[in-house]
């Protein structure tokens, strides 16, 4: 069954707008700063000219977010990243040249807004060399995509199941977790989620 045929799949609402809301935001007058706190920090899919290690306070990563296209099915749901109100956030803020902008936000609608799950919102960054307010894709408590409270039954069923165009959840989280160490970000409440990951899987 088709994106456009299987009602899971279909967007929440149209992304264009929402695009063209970001479009005026940003301004088109300077760079523009992406905050990365999932994938994107490990496969960004656009250039940039700069990276810098960030927080984000008032906002944390959260492995709370069905995926039925990428990390799973409708039939077997799998989880990503979304970035959920409260406590704080340590990821990454990317700056793309103005003159690339435009496209990268193409890029971007096209990858994390395919079903108008998130909510861009321009947030903040606290990084080395000062402030920058970057834009995010956080999700709400509120969105269908949320899962709500899972048992620790549910995330070693998910990383034992789920599967989806882009492969495991299992694989996108510990790929996530490899790169923030790299990073020097320890994130303790995703360490701990993986321990509940099938041994053999993880090893």
């Amino acid at each position: 069954m088709s994106e456009l045929t299987n009602p899971a799949l279909r967007p929440l609402r149209d992304p264009a707008p929402l695009l063209e809301r970001t479009r005026q935001e940003w301004g088109g007058r300077s760079d523009l700063w992406v905050f990365a706190y999932g994938s994107l920090i490990w496969r960004p899919e656009f250039g940039f000219a700069e990276q810098r290690p960030a927080r984000v306070h008032g906002w944390h990563r959260a492995l709370k977010m069905w995926s039925r296209i990428n990390r799973g099915t409708p039939e077997c749901p799998g989880l990503v990243f979304g970035m959920l109100s409260g406590g704080s956030c340590q990821g990454v803020a990317f700056r793309i040249p103005q003159q690339e902008a435009d496209t990268a936000l193409e890029r971007l609608w096209r990858r994390e807004m395919m079903t108008a799950v998130y909510e861009p919102r321009w947030l903040p960054c606290r990084t080395g060399e000062g402030v920058v307010s970057a834009l995010a894709f956080t999700l709400s408590r509120r969105s269908p995509s949320h899962t709500g409270v899972l048992s620790e039954q549910d995330y070693r069923r998910i990383f034992a199941q789920a599967c989806g165009q882009f492969g495991t959840t299992l694989d996108y989280v510990q790929q996530t977790h490899d790169q923030l160490l790299k990073l020097g970000i320890h994130d303790r409440s995703l360490s701990r989620l993986l321990c509940l990951a099938p041994r053999a899987a993880a090893d």
